[in-house]
């Protein structure tokens, strides 16, 4: 019996490769160009709860790389290398998961920062395109009158 893991371990490497999948379905969603600000925050907000998620995990991943230490002394080789292999395949995953948690959630922020300037360049541009209707729309100075004439080609 020492050379087989706690009942524990089994129950840690389940929920952790039930998690991951999870956590890796969620991010297989595909990137697409959002245009509203609500629906990117939402994103982030989402992506940031799994980074949370990740991090509350860790503690199970910590445990099963000591529990397959502690069973690669007391366990033939061939089977401590057995775990040794599976606790590889999912620190691999884990690792995976983890960068492409971040790097979407950089992308994220950066594409909501673009958009954020873009909108206040949209709603500047907007409003000076309002007083240059306004400014069309006034009347027109006389011929004779070269004061007003030269005031409105200067506002021009």
């Amino acid at each position: 019996f020492d050379s087989l893991p706690p009942a524990h371990y089994k129950e840690t490497m389940n929920t952790i490769l039930v998690w991951m999948q999870q956590s890796e379905s969620k991010l297989s969603v595909p990137q697409v160009a959002i245009v509203e600000y609500e629906i990117m925050e939402q994103r982030l907000r989402e992506l940031k709860a799994l980074q949370s998620s990740l991090q509350e995990q860790q503690k199970g991943l910590t445990y099963l790389s000591t529990t397959v230490e502690d069973l690669s002394r007391k366990a033939p080789a061939e089977v401590s290398q057995i775990y040794r292999a599976e606790v590889e395949l999912v620190l691999g995953r884990w690792k995976k998961l983890s960068a492409q948690l971040v790097e979407h959630c950089q992308k994220l922020e950066e594409r909501i920062a673009k958009l954020q300037r873009f909108q206040n360049d949209t709603r500047t541009l907007k409003k000076w395109m309002a007083e240059v209707d306004v400014f069309l729309k006034e009347e027109w100075p006389a011929l004779g009158d070269s004061e007003a004439l030269e005031k409105q080609l200067e506002q021009c």
